[in-house]
């Protein structure tokens, strides 16, 4: 249990208790044993541009299947959606893919399992990202743009393991993941703690509510997801203190295997 191992300051452990705070993290150290950690896991948040990754997830399952063709304009889009967070391009993803039902069918298709209906949720997308539309909220929550760290952590493993559709789209995806073009929030203090990491990253902002998402992949103990939503007008911050946090967890947890 994460509760167990790290050490909160008093907002955080009063954000946490009013639900308005959650951390997934997940040790991929050695890949053959990952070991996860959560605090309220299951809680659905408002995360804002976070679920897009669900909309990257229901273009290449598209693709899989023959129903949506790749094309230059496609890929731009999908980039633009996930790199620099672009609202416009996500939308035009959405209505390519058939509409907010179709990009929730892939996240309830059981080979994927991303949103539970009948349980805590999930990653969501009940409206576009744009000021006009329908909006779907989630059955359980009724949110429009939701996450839990719970299935984001569990995007992620699936796709460092290969196992997201497929190895090839796993790969492809991760790399548009990769090389993100905003640098706040976990990769302010990543980029300057390990510069040589590798990072693919999801992030979300809308007023008060911070969501991130990370897969680090960089040398020995350096190797982990980590996903984190706040909902604070210091949620910005609070989600850069917590990226050195819990590499000294790991860190430790990793020198005392070592002894």
């Amino acid at each position: 249990h994460a509760d167990s191992v790290l050490v909160w300051g008093p907002d955080w452990q009063q954000l946490l208790e009013q639900n308005r705070m959650a951390v997934g993290l997940v040790d991929l150290s050695d890949p053959a044993a990952p070991r996860f950690a959560r605090l309220n896991g299951e809680l659905e948040m408002y995360a804002a541009s976070l679920p897009k990754i669900a909309i990257l997830l229901a273009a290449f399952h598209q693709f899989e299947h023959g129903q949506l063709k790749r094309t230059a304009e496609i890929e731009a889009d999908l980039a633009a959606m996930i790199r620099t967070s672009s609202n416009s391009a996500a939308t035009r993803m959405i209505d390519r893919v058939g509409g907010l039902k179709a990009v929730n069918r892939v996240l309830q298709d059981p080979r994927y399992g991303l949103y539970d209906p009948n349980g805590s949720g999930g990653l969501w997308v009940g409206k576009r990202y744009a000021k006009s539309g329908p909006r779907l909220p989630d059955p359980v929550h009724g949110i429009s743009h939701g996450a839990t760290v719970d299935q984001a952590c569990r995007f992620y493993y699936l796709l460092a393991t290969g196992r997201l559709i497929s190895q090839e789209a796993s790969r492809e995806m991760l790399e548009l993941l990769a090389d993100p073009g905003l640098k706040h929030k976990f990769v302010a203090p990543l980029s300057q703690r390990a510069p040589k990491a590798r990072l693919h990253r999801k992030s979300g902002t809308w007023k008060q509510w911070h969501a991130d998402s990370v897969l680090v992949w960089g040398p020995d103990w350096r190797r982990y997801i980590l996903v984190a939503m706040v909902e604070s007008k210091d949620g910005e911050q609070i989600l850069r203190r917590l990226v050195p946090e819990i590499e000294a967890v790991l860190h430790d947890t990793s020198d005392a295997e070592d002894d």
